[in-house]
């Protein structure tokens, strides 16, 4: 093979089961891989390293850590042709390196695991969903960061129903806390109450996870709404107070829940929104009677849907 082109999705981080971590274990990441936006990149060997296209220069760093680690005589170029929008809260920086790190394991022959590409480049030490969005896509639960420094394991990863959309509301003038700063917010966080932690893991196991099951959006949506509420009332001091790193995205979000749709709240830092509703006319319903109003205020919205395969690797 000459060249290998990998598309992989963007991914929703829902919320987390355990903030307190007096178990052993923290944080217990919720997340659903989606159809769209999606980072899509072509890997071929080259006389020397270089890159083009979207977010160049943390795809060529990430091209040499992996070639240096997995094809170590050998040199390549990467051309991005789209990549999914940095530090939106959408899973940009992991997709990017895991569809940089599996496209040069098949090229030299390597083998290893979307969780070991993910610990090269220091991605999943906290969160598991994005790592397994990339391999299975899906609705996805991971079980929190224990002491072993491995990416937490993935306890449940459900399809999505197929007829559900989500509504992004999307903000491109801001971006999310990452990096450094990220890092100091998790640690200037304030404890979260032991019992706090229960009633997540409760609405988790007896509220959401059935509504998916069962198809049931009202479910779902109440438990995802609630869940959001609490987790963002406790990130609220690493967002300058509220639990909206975007004002109008979280105006935004609400109008849609005006409107008719549930499960609203935040995708990790942000500024990214989301809402989902039970099928496609309604979320084309909803669309048409906000988009204005969001355009209006520099939002955009997009209405996606649950992607429950991983990322499609394969020649150019």
């Amino acid at each position: 093979m000459r060249a290998i082109t990998v598309s992989a999705p963007a991914r929703l981080h829902l919320g987390f089961v355990d903030l307190n971590g007096s178990l052993g274990r923290k944080y217990g990441s919720i997340g659903l891989a989606v159809d769209q936006p999606a980072t899509t990149l072509t890997v071929r060997p080259a006389p020397e390293f270089r890159a083009s296209g979207a977010e160049a220069e943390r795809a060529e760093k990430a091209l040499r850590r992996f070639a240096g680690l997995f094809a170590a005589d050998n040199t390549y170029e990467v051309d991005v042709q789209s990549a999914i929008p940095a530090h939106a809260g959408l899973g940009s920086g992991t997709q990017l390196a895991l569809a940089i790190g599996a496209a040069v394991l098949k090229l030299s022959g390597s083998e290893a695991s979307a969780s070991m590409l993910g610990e090269v480049v220091e991605r999943g030490a906290r969160s598991a969903i994005g790592i397994t969005a990339f391999e299975r896509g899906g609705f996805i639960v991971d079980g929190g960061r224990g002491t072993s420094g491995h990416p937490p394991p993935t306890v449940v990863r459900l399809d999505f129903p197929a007829d559900w959309r989500a509504i992004l509301v999307l903000d491109p003038r801001d971006i999310g806390v990452h990096g450094e700063k990220e890092t100091a917010a998790f640690r200037a966080l304030p404890e979260f109450p032991d019992a706090l932690a229960g009633h997540l893991c409760r609405l988790t196991l007896m509220r959401l996870l059935p509504g998916i099951v069962e198809k049931d959006i009202d479910c779902f949506g109440a438990a995802l709404s609630e869940i959001q509420t609490i987790v963002g009332n406790h990130f609220s001091a690493a967002q300058g107070g509220a639990p909206w790193s975007s004002p109008a995205v979280g105006h935004m979000v609400r109008r849609l829940g005006e409107a008719g749709a549930t499960g609203l709240g935040q995708s990790s830092w942000g500024p990214t929104g989301f809402a989902f509703v039970d099928n496609e006319a309604a979320a084309h319903r909803l669309y048409s009677s906000l988009v204005e109003e969001a355009k209006a205020t520099g939002l955009d919205l997009k209405i996606v849907q649950g992607r429950n395969s991983g990322a499609v690797i394969g020649p150019a």
